[in-house]
């Protein structure tokens, strides 16, 4: 008999706190060319200054987000602070008819919302070397009010309990950000080898 190896195409949900680098990541991910599509979250807040429509996010008015919601549109969505955040269903379900694999960027609520809908997507999870670390990162940025940071560390530690819920973790560490971006590129080529490959239905 002979074995003929089927590579399935794979959704890939990268999560991690905030200010861990998600955004870095996928950007250097896109500059290598690496072939994995990525999914844009839709939102209904303001474009900010250098944000690309359809590249950071995907902006829509109030009613176009609703009006996707009513059709079941999205894998998972929050309203945060007045502003509704949502993964679109539709690219991915078409990405994968097309035999692409995909990528998309979620906090750790919407990853467990994902793995509920989709238990057979790759999870991974990007995380600071240290809290110490990310207290740096975030003071960089300098977009953090004392109590807003306070807020994100909690919210970081709460996090970092949901680790059993995925099945990679890759740690970011400051100034080595190829290093994580290669990893997450050798975690999906190890899955296209699985035997048995993941069975992804959106």
């Amino acid at each position: 008999m002979v074995y003929k190896h089927q590579e399935n195409p794979l959704v890939v949900v990268l999560s991690g706190p905030s200010g861990v680098g998600k955004d870095a990541v996928l950007s250097r991910l896109r500059k290598r060319a690496f072939p994995i599509e990525q999914v844009v979250t839709t939102t209904t807040r303001p474009i900010r200054l250098r944000e690309v429509d359809g590249v950071d996010y995907r902006f829509l008015s109030i009613v176009e987000f609703q009006d996707l919601l009513s059709q079941n549109g999205f894998l998972e969505w929050a309203n945060v602070y007045g502003n509704f955040y949502g993964v679109p269903r539709f690219p991915v379900r078409e990405a994968l008819a097309q035999g692409r694999d995909v990528i998309m960027k979620v906090d750790v609520q919407g990853a467990r919302t994902i793995k509920e809908k989709i238990p057979d997507a790759v999870f991974i999870f990007l995380m600071p070397p240290s809290i110490d670390d990310l207290v740096a990162r975030l003071n960089r940025r300098h977009t953090e009010s004392p109590d807003a940071l306070v807020c994100r560390l909690s919210a970081a530690e709460e996090e970092l309990q949901s680790l059993p819920l995925f099945d990679y973790v890759v740690v970011n560490e400051d100034g080595h950000i190829d290093e994580a971006v290669r990893k997450i590129m050798s975690i999906v080529r190890a899955e296209k080898c699985r035997l048995i490959q993941r069975n992804i239905k959106v």
